[in-house]
């Protein structure tokens, strides 16, 4: 069984990890997707489902949620507030496709989250208010054995 802690500390050791557009490898290269499916392989083993490749857009062309879809197939929806261990899901614009994932890490008035960011890798960062206005959606890691 997964406990938040585990999900945190784990998201944590992916910290310094260089951006690479549908990377998911610890230490090698990784997006924010990758991230997410990375923390999920190390707590759960394999991968839920196979990743097709995807491009930077996400399918905004189309306006199609596919990121908002895959997570609400695999994690569990959540409403607010968010806590350490919930995989958040961002909308980087109005009117676009939500295309940003992270982990939060740390709740309250200092909360942060994971992600990987270009130009940056993956980070811990501050969920600030230009952070949270972006949020559509939260999920958490299934609890039970997969």
């Amino acid at each position: 069984m997964a406990e938040m802690s585990e999900i945190v500390a784990c998201a944590r050791g992916w910290i310094g990890t260089p951006y690479r557009h549908q990377g998911a490898t610890r230490g090698a290269g990784a997006d924010c997707l990758g991230l997410v499916r990375g923390v999920w392989r190390e707590v759960y083993g394999a991968e839920p489902e196979v990743v097709p490749a995807y491009s930077m857009d996400w399918s905004e062309p189309q306006g199609e949620e596919r990121l908002w879809a895959a997570a609400a197939r695999h994690l569990v929806a959540k409403s607010a507030p968010v806590g350490p261990g919930d995989v958040v899901l961002f909308r980087m614009r109005a009117g676009s496709v939500a295309k940003h994932l992270g982990i939060a890490s740390q709740a309250g008035p200092d909360a942060r989250f994971i992600h990987a960011y270009a130009r940056h890798g993956v980070v811990e960062s501050s969920l600030s208010a230009p952070w949270q206005r972006r949020i559509v959606a939260m999920f958490e890691f299934p609890l039970e054995d997969i």
